[in-house]
């Protein structure tokens, strides 16, 4: 996986361009709300959605497998601290945070690396945290193309499966944590001149105090 993307930076540079996705706008205001002061972002890339956190004063910490983009980010979002690292394994990141945003990470995960992932990033929030999710959704244009690998899981895209996430899918993934709120999201996107529009699925969820 981090050969694809380490690829596609190297040629694409900042691939979705400098304007943050909606789904961090919405997730900062309710973030704002809950008095959230500290973040993780997993699967940080070039540092577009946690720039919008770190300017608007918040502790923000990425972590990003792609080498590449983990070096762009640190010219793109001075104010974030980085790690080049897989989500997978988390474990050398000491400290704990009181929320993560997550974009469009955990569909590109196979069903054994989805748990994983989501438990621990369950194991880095404090207690009574609180989780800001986006995934595919069933009603992407991509959903069906390409080979079956997995239930709902695509490879549309050599080296790159994607699962899609319909709404039970979504709220099974996040059984253990107490839902706030889903919904669906239309998040404009526009690189290798072609523009386009995914139907992203998110998913707001508090963490319960840690057994």
């Amino acid at each position: 996986m981090n050969d694809y993307w380490d690829s596609r930076f190297q040629a694409e540079g900042r691939i979705w361009g400098e304007i943050p996705s909606r789904t961090a706008e919405y997730a900062l205001g309710l973030f704002r709300r809950n008095k959230v002061r500290k973040i993780l972002v997993p699967g940080s890339g070039y540092g577009r959605n946690t720039k919008v956190f770190s300017t608007s004063g918040f502790d923000v910490t990425g972590i990003e497998i792609s080498a590449v983009a983990h070096e762009l980010a640190q010219t793109f979002d001075p104010l974030s601290r980085f790690y080049n690292a897989s989500v997978l394994d988390m474990s050398f990141d000491k400290d704990s945070y009181d929320a993560i945003y997550c974009f469009n990470v955990l569909h590109l995960l196979r069903e054994e690396e989805r748990n994983l992932f989501v438990q621990q990033c369950i194991d880095k929030v404090k207690n009574n945290g609180f989780m800001f999710f986006t995934v595919f959704s069933e009603q992407e244009e991509s959903y069906g193309k390409g080979e079956e690998v997995e239930k709902n899981t695509f490879e549309s895209r050599p080296g790159r499966p994607a699962h899609y996430f319909d709404e039970e899918d979504l709220r099974e993934q996040f059984k253990s944590t107490e839902l706030l709120e889903t919904g669906i999201i239309n998040e404009p996107e526009e690189h290798g001149g072609q523009p386009h529009i995914h139907i992203l699925r998110y998913i707001y969820v508090i963490v319960p105090s840690h057994a």
